[in-house]
């Protein structure tokens, strides 16, 4: 079978039949004449309701001269006179006490140390000590040697309990320092 050269080849025009062109035409007016016809309907509903409403207007304000004019009568059931109440609970509560028994947190035993990082280089364990001051925070730089060379941590604490730890590090989080851990303090 011979190959075919789809990309010398032209498309083939697309023959629109007239008929439809002619439908189309016809749909338009009619979607014209419908819109004039809703406008115009929404206008004299308005028109109307303003004519309505000046005429129920002026009478209302007729009765209400009518009974302006009048004087009043006195009623035949007045409404009882209401005596001032009475609460008891505004007189006691300033009297009443509530003891509530508070269990002391006994105190730990554990403290604990959060690092905020690592560092090979002092500079950068300087820049992450001042970051950590800027939150009000008080660092310090520790410089450990091992076998694999110097480190220099950055170290906040000791913390008494790990609650004050948690709250230093959700302050860290918010200036951007996501990577203190807590650990135990030996």
């Amino acid at each position: 079978m011979a190959q075919r050269d789809y990309v010398a080849r032209s498309q083939k025009k697309k023959q629109t039949p007239k008929n439809k062109k002619q439908v189309t035409q016809s749909v338009a007016w009619f979607k014209v004449v419908i819109a004039i016809l809703v406008v115009s309907s929404f206008v004299a509903v308005l028109m109307y309701l303003k004519d309505a409403g000046n005429s129920d207007a002026g009478s209302v304000l007729q009765s209400e001269q009518d009974n302006i004019a009048r004087p009043i009568e006195d009623e035949k059931d007045p409404l009882p006179v209401l005596e001032e109440e009475h609460w008891e609970f505004i007189e006691g509560l300033p009297a009443y006490s509530v003891e509530v028994e508070v269990d002391e947190l006994p105190n730990a035993d554990r403290r604990y140390l959060m690092q905020c990082g690592a560092f090979r280089k002092g500079s950068q364990a300087q820049e992450l000590k001042a970051t950590i001051a800027f939150q009000g925070l008080e660092s310090q730089v520790l410089e450990s040697k091992n076998s694999k060379g110097t480190w220099y941590r950055v170290v906040l604490g000791p913390y008494e309990s790990k609650r004050n730890a948690e709250r230093d590090r959700h302050s860290l989080r918010s200036a951007r320092v996501n990577r203190c851990q807590i650990w135990n303090w030996e």
